[in-house]
């Protein structure tokens, strides 16, 4: 008998166990259309751990020719955690909303949100305005 490698067999089998359980859906989710025109979409962070390993030895009660013994085994683990939504409205602006703030903002930061998003801010209510006017 010829003495054959298994560690490729088990690898091979956890990286298909995987690939049946995840695909590019799972990352970067199917869209969902809201109303308005706006489109979201779910984003999730995958994380993959895969072990294996395997021996082969010589059995002590087995002639030379027949002496082809093999332990082994693997194992896969595997983490889906929801990062956050992208959101897409009707004119093509996308936005990232975090899932995972667990925390307060930093003042500097909202300061800084708040200043990038003022032009925005200040269109909006001129629009308003000028309906109002007419």
């Amino acid at each position: 008998m010829a003495n054959e490698n298994k560690i490729p067999e088990i690898i091979k089998s956890s990286l298909e166990s995987i690939r049946s359980m995840v695909d590019a859906n799972t990352i970067i989710g199917d869209p969902i259309a809201a109303s308005g025109g706006t489109v979201i979409i779910p984003v999730s962070k995958v994380s993959v751990g895969i072990a294996s390993g395997g021996v082969d030895y010589n059995g002590k009660d087995q002639a030379p020719a027949m002496r082809q013994n093999f332990g082994g085994g693997g194992g896969t683990g595997l983490t889906i955690s929801p990062m956050g939504f992208l959101v897409c409205n009707k004119d093509g602006e996308v936005e990232f909303i975090n899932a995972n703030a667990k925390f307060k903002p930093d003042p500097i930061d909202q300061i800084t949100d708040f200043m990038e998003k003022t032009p925005d801010i200040i269109a909006k209510l001129k629009d308003i305005f000028t309906k109002e006017e007419e």
